[in-house]
């Protein structure tokens, strides 16, 4: 089950798992899922790979959903939520990944009495989780609830990667600001800050899904596993924790990126200065004796004066530059 998705390129997108009275089945097609669902003790998780609206219309006349579901998993521009509606939870998460940026991708899950449906893109694919490689249906023989923890545990534990990966990147801005700071490193600076904000966006709202969970009296949880989901809780507080300490950082790196630019700015201003210093005393220094008129002392033999005004102006000028050096103006 964890090779390439069935139905991604088909007409089919339906797959999963079901466990019958101990017995683990496998099916992915519609058809498949219809006989199993009408066996009572089946306990199924099904998983749909970019289902069209009438697949999704299907799928929830099959699952028999409410029609507000069906049409809140067909509009697939959701924002992490959590809805109890005629006995079934429909919770909304985003898968996260890095790949030079950060990229997000809505997965729906349903929890019903005894299945459980995830609806996603191809992008993400549940059965890469790290608790689902192996054997799923020893996760769903504990109940369709304890699957839902474990697919919701996998998808909150890769959001930390993607954090990971993010503050390496803010080590690395910090760096550049101090070296060099260019307008690539501004507007890098302000693409990872819009990250952070969609990061936020994606996962802030999943610590109430689960202070739900956790604190509600649902029905279809069961006490024994409220636990797990607490542990997902408390993950997800972390998550948020480090995306706010993470969004501080670039705000500070973005504070220390305009410093530097205006000390730099300072230097060239005083650099410039201290040469204006100079050149407005030579020239001062060369109206006063009347430089301009160096071809008439030629002509008349006095060119020791002229030489001796001309050495004593570059004498002032080196001094005044050797003075402005010392204090770092030049």
């Amino acid at each position: 089950m964890a090779e390439a998705a069935p139905g991604t390129t088909g007409e089919e997108v339906v797959r999963g798992i079901a466990v019958i009275a101990g017995e683990t089945r496998r099916f992915e097609s519609r058809a498949a899922l219809t006989g199993i669902l009408a066996d009572p003790r089946a306990r199924a998780w099904v998983d749909a790979i970019a289902p069209s609206r009438d697949q999704i219309a299907d799928l929830s006349r099959l699952l028999d959903l409410h029609p507000l579901i069906a049409e809140d998993i067909a509009e697939r521009n959701q924002r992490a939520k959590f809805e109890e509606t005629d006995g079934t939870l429909h919770i909304v998460l985003f898968g996260l990944d890095w790949d030079g940026r950060v990229t997000a991708t809505e997965v729906d899950l349903v929890l019903g009495a005894r299945t459980l449906l995830t609806v996603h893109d191809p992008a993400w694919d549940p059965f890469r989780l790290p608790g689902l490689h192996g054997d799923p249906s020893a996760l769903l023989r504990r109940g369709v609830d304890f699957l839902l923890y474990a697919i919701t545990d996998g998808l909150v534990d890769a959001y930390f990667p993607v954090l990971d990966r993010i503050e390496d990147e803010i080590d690395e801005l910090e760096d550049d600001v101090i070296r060099r700071p260019t307008v690539e490193t501004l507007e890098r600076l302000f693409a990872l800050k819009r990250e952070l904000i969609g990061l936020r966006r994606a996962t802030s709202p999943a610590r109430e899904i689960f202070n739900q969970l956790t604190n509600r009296d649902l029905g279809l949880v069961a006490p024994e596993h409220v636990v797990y989901f607490r542990d997902v809780y408390d993950h997800l507080i972390r998550v948020t924790d480090e995306v706010d300490n993470d969004r501080e950082l670039v705000a500070g790196t973005l504070e220390v990126y305009l410093s530097t630019v205006n000390n730099n700015l300072s230097i060239i201003m005083k650099r410039l200065t201290g040469v204006t210093v100079i050149l407005a005393g030579v020239g001062a220094l060369a109206g006063i004796f009347g430089m301009s008129e160096a071809g008439i002392a030629f002509a008349s033999g006095e060119r020791g004066g002229f030489y001796a005004v001309t050495l004593v102006i570059v004498l002032l000028g080196a001094l005044t530059a050797l003075l402005l050096r010392r204090i770092d103006w030049i």
